[in-house]
Order: structure tokens, then C-alpha cells, then sequence
């Protein structure tokens, strides 16, 4: 279980937030740093195996926006196509009827919200509910978000209760309020308790660098698929798996036919959304053999900028959010490839953080670029 221990911790540190000063940096995430996305999977699918052999029933998967969406998704993909997957969000849902709210406070946003529309019918078809966040620190935002669930479900007192992470810190005593709380704790990888803060105390660090939007226009198609579906207000595992595969599958045979198997192609999810980026990604280096795949995605998290020995982000740059005009996200650890594609289920029609990414990830006329909008729109140079 502990294969990964050495390749998937690195401490960075966040940029201006006094909450907390390190940031914990896993490479094989495809988040913060560009990462292979046949790697990733396999990482995610450990954790998902150690879930599936000791809680085989688990019918109900919560994943923690942002950085947790993708791995939460592939935990469910683990248990059986019946699983139901929801993640938290920041975002806002005008449908939805019924939220729970709860911080995460350490974050640089620390509001997190549940769609909570059909909770009460996913608790009657399961025995095991499983959290799913990248690292699990103190266990004080599980706490809070459980405590909130159990005050509206009591039914949810009736259940287990799963914290799966692929880093876990919790200290013993942490470890016992967790066990108080109904909470039991797997995870692949236990670092060592030691100063994260103290290490990156020294390290001077930057912000990401600010953009100027390229000055050009956008041609588009849309592709004969159905749009994303939205894992925020729940979906049946097996169907997002399934739309997934189709939006990539439509993609590929509608647009990027045929691709050069020499070609560096970067797959780029956006902010909460980074599932859809590793299935066509994964289909890019599975099933088409290309042999320079990466993925990773844009962040709401600032994260300082160095290029001190081993720091892991070493360039960054500052851009237009994908779903908000007027909210800043962060792309760090970029480098140039032959094909740039962006997914994202965000309903936006907005080309200025399409703009701001194609200035430094098409610096050459033959740099092919797609933004796959929604899952069936697709804008391209």
C-alpha cells in the first residue's frame, strides 16, 4: 500500500495565507503539476482497492472540492457501477432546493457546500458512506461536515463512516476525535509528523505571474454527445463513467482525428471538474498510444512560485476563472506541447481565461488548442 510513499509528497507553500503555510504537492494528482494521467488513475484505483476490500457494501461517495473530485470519483468506480457519487462545491446552483453548509477552514475558501436534494434517499441504499478528500490533516472539517449531516439525518448515525484520503496526518489524538465522531480513517500514505510550516518558513516565493489575453477568435462545433453531467448534485458512478468515455470518445473521433502518436498533448480540467480530463486523457495514452500525455488542472488555490532545489512549483500563471469572469484561478507548472485541450462542464461561454491560456500555451502557430465547453461545445484556433 505504501508503493507510492516516496513518489507522491512534495510541501510547497501557499502564497499569502495565514491560515496555513504549506500546501501539500502531490505529483501524480494531475492537479497542481502536470502529471501522466494512466499514473494517476493507478494511484487513485490503490486507494480505491483498499476501500473496496474492507467496505464492499459502501453504496454512497462524497468527494471534497477541489482537489479530492477526481480521486472521490475513481473510489466510487472501485465499489460497483451502483455507487451514487456527489462532490462538494463552491459553486452556485440556482436548481438545487437544498444545501448543507460547512467550512473547511484552513483553505484559502473556506465555504463548502452539499447538495442535499436526494441525501436521505442515498442513505436508505447504504450501509457505508466514504469521504473522500487528497489529505486529511486534523479531521476538524469532517467533524464539522458529519456533525451537520447527523443534525439533519439522524439515520446517518446508523451508518459507517469512511475518511479515505491518500495522505493522512491526523495525530493520535486527532485520530480518537475522529473515532468519537463515528469516523474510521484509511488512506495510502502516513507521512511523519513533522513541521511542514518551519520547512517552507525560509523559501521565498512569488505570486503567479498575471496574463495578457491573446487578441484572436475562437472557430466552433459542437460534438453529437450529451453535456457533462454534473457529479455536485450526485450521479450513478456507472453513468458518469459512461458520459465521460462518450464526450472523449466524441471528441477524439469528431475532432482530433487523427493525431500523431509523437505528439505532447496536455488534457487541463478547470478548478472542481478534473474527472472528465483523466478518462480522455487516459484514452489519449491507453487507447491511441500517444506517448506524451499530461494532465492537470486550474486551481482557485494560490500557491507561491520558486525555483529553490526540489520546490515543486516552479512557474505559474493568474487567469480569468472558466466559470466566473471576476474570480481569479491559478495554472502552475506549465511547458509547451503540440495539442492543448481544456474540459470543463462549465456553462460559461466566456473566452477571456480561454484568451489568457492560449497566450502562453500557444506561443507557435502549429500549437493546436481546444476547449471542450460543457462537454459538446467545442472552441478551437
Amino acid at each position: 500500500m505504501n508503493d507510492f510513499s516516496e513518489n507522491i509528497l512534495r510541501i510547497g507553500k501557499r502564497y499569502n495565507n495565514p491560515k496555513r503555510a504549506y500546501v501539500l504537492v502531490n505529483p501524480l494528482q494531475a492537479k497542481h503539476m502536470p502529471a501522466r494521467p494512466t499514473q494517476s488513475v493507478e494511484m487513485m484505483k490503490a486507494l480505491g482497492a483498499v476501500i473496496r476490500e474492507k467496505y464492499p457494501t459502501a453504496r454512497l461517495v462524497i468527494g471534497f472540492a477541489e482537489t479530492a473530485t477526481a480521486i472521490g470519483a475513481q473510489i466510487a468506480r472501485c465499489l460497483a457501477d451502483t455507487c451514487v457519487y456527489i462532490q462538494t462545491t463552491r459553486e452556485s446552483f440556482p436548481d438545487v432546493e437544498e444545501w448543507i453548509d460547512f467550512l473547511e477552514e484552513h483553505s484559502h475558501a473556506v465555504e463548502q457546500k452539499l447538495c442535499a436534494d436526494h441525501f436521505a434517499e442515498w442513505l436508505c441504499h447504504t450501509d457505508t458512506v466514504v469521504f473522500v478528500d487528497d489529505e486529511i490533516t486534523t479531521g476538524k472539517t469532517l467533524c464539522n461536515m458529519v456533525k451537520k449531516l447527523e443534525e439533519r439525518y439522524p439515520q446517518l448515525k446508523e451508518k459507517q463512516l469512511v475518511a479515505a484520503s491518500i495522505f493522512n496526518r491526523v495525530s493520535e489524538e486527532d485520530e480518537t476525535k475522529m473515532q468519537d465522531a463515528g469516523i474510521k480513517c484509511e488512506y495510502l500514505v502516513k507521512p511523519p509528523q513533522d513541521d511542514y510550516t518551519k520547512m517552507v518558513n525560509a523559501i521565498k516565493v512569488h505570486e503567479a505571474d498575471a496574463v495578457a489575453p491573446m487578441e484572436v477568435s475562437f472557430r466552433h462545433c459542437d460534438l453529437c454527445c450529451e453535456e457533462l453531467q454534473d457529479p455536485r448534485c450526485g450521479v450513478s458512478i456507472a453513468a458518469y463513467q459512461h458520459n465521460c468515455e462518450t464526450v472523449a470518445d466524441t471528441f477524439i473521433k469528431e475532432i482530433l482525428a487523427p493525431l500523431d502518436s509523437s505528439s505532447r498533448v496536455l488534457v487541463l480540467g478547470t478548478e472542481e471538474c478534473m474527472y472528465p480530463a483523466l478518462v480522455l486523457g487516459g484514452k489519449l495514452e491507453s487507447e491511441l498510444k500517444i506517448s506524451d500525455v499530461r494532465c492537470h488542472a486550474t486551481t482557485r488555490s494560490p500557491i507561491g512560485i520558486s525555483n529553490h532545489e526540489n520546490y515543486p512549483i516552479q512557474n505559474g500563471i493568474k487567469l480569468a476563472s472558466f466559470y466566473d469572469q471576476g474570480r481569479t484561478t491559478y495554472l502552475y507548472n506549465l511547458d509547451q506541447y503540440d495539442i492543448v485541450i481544456v474540459i470543463s462542464d462549465s456553462p460559461q461561454k466566456d473566452f477571456d481565461a480561454m484568451r489568457q491560456l492560449a497566450a502562453v500555451m500557444c506561443p507557435f502557430e502549429n500549437t493546436k488548442f481546444f476547449y471542450i465547453q460543457g462537454g459538446n461545445h467545442v472552441w478551437y484556433l
